[in-house]
């Protein structure tokens, strides 16, 4: 059985219930108390840990509307503070509406880039986004490093519903990347996917999932329920040690590149030195607000703009 969950409208901020505790468990990071916010650092400052900036690195595909892929990356790691490398997988022509085209990059060219920010930069944590390919999937395998803090989100369908991700890559995927990964972060159309289960409509199919999802090798595995039914949007962390749920009012609106910059903002808190329970804890709190402050584009699809929300703070 799943954990019970508590959502707290009054405070509009997420209530975590830990199975392994059988209690209500807040976990310090990211969780209001006695409405006192969480606050992320100043846009315009580099988080600095011992006197040294955080550094995070994403392989992805680039978005040229600018709101999901590499772009939507780069925005969040600044946001939190975080110096943002990147790695160009492809490119893509879209908008919010649709994506007209799809050019994968030689893995030549991805495994130069790995090279040359492996060779310089002291990476905290890489996250990986469209990998469109097999060969793309196998160059970034080649050339990870080895003991640093991976969160795969499996991008397989754009928010327009275009396949981003071309049929038997997804056996590389698992085979190589899952094993490897911290944490891997699909949505319920993924889990779906990555896992057989069937159909996920609520905490116990994502519950199923998720831990057929961790016999495939990751340590953690976070099944993000935007898509299930409810007044709210409960999101699953499970692990070999247990399960955590966290629970948000549910926001009525379409929103381009959310899990993008959900796993970003894991990949940052990461790299700033979080566990991965505190990085879920403050990433959704902080989607959660992201949400709240997203703009509209002419479509009338939400973008997320994780500079708008955030102000200097002494």
């Amino acid at each position: 059985m799943v954990a019970p969950f508590i959502a707290c409208p009054a405070l509009m901020a997420p209530v975590v219930l830990s199975r392994t505790a059988c209690a209500i468990r807040f976990l310090d990071a990211g969780i209001p108390k006695a409405g006192k916010l969480y606050h992320d650092p100043c846009p315009l400052c580099l988080h600095m840990e011992n006197g040294e900036v955080a550094y995070a690195l994403t392989i992805a595909g680039s978005d040229s509307g600018g709101g999901a892929g590499i772009q939507a990356d780069l925005k969040v790691f600044q946001s939190l503070g975080v110096w943002g490398l990147s790695v160009v997988t492809a490119i893509t022509a879209q908008n919010t509406r649709e994506v007209r085209g799809i050019r994968v990059l030689d893995p030549g060219i991805i495994t130069l880039q790995m090279q040359a920010i492996s060779d310089e930069f002291p990476i905290g944590a890489i996250k990986t986004g469209m990998l469109a390919d097999a060969a793309t999937i196998r160059a970034v395998d080649a050339g990870l490093p080895t003991c640093i803090p991976l969160v795969v989100d499996p991008v397989m369908v754009s928010t327009s519903r275009h396949e981003l991700m071309e049929k038997g890559a997804m056996s590389d995927l698992v085979e190589l990347l899952l094993p490897r990964a911290t944490i891997v972060t699909p949505n319920t159309h993924e889990a779906e996917r990555l896992s057989g289960a069937g159909p996920i409509r609520n905490l116990e199919d994502a519950h199923m999932a998720g831990m057929r999802i961790l016999d495939l090798g990751p340590e953690y595995v976070l099944i993000k329920g935007g898509h299930m039914a409810g007044d709210e949007a409960a999101d699953l962390l499970v692990s070999k040690e247990g399960e955590w749920v966290i629970a948000t009012p549910r926001l009525p609106r379409t929103v381009h590149g959310a899990g993008c910059c959900y796993s970003a903002a894991i990949c940052a808190h990461l790299a700033r030195g979080l566990t991965v329970q505190e990085a879920f804890s403050r990433s959704k709190s902080w989607m959660d607000r992201l949400i709240r402050s997203a703009i509209s584009a002419p479509s009338g699809v939400s973008l997320l703009f994780p500079a708008s929300f955030e102000r200097c703070r002494d």
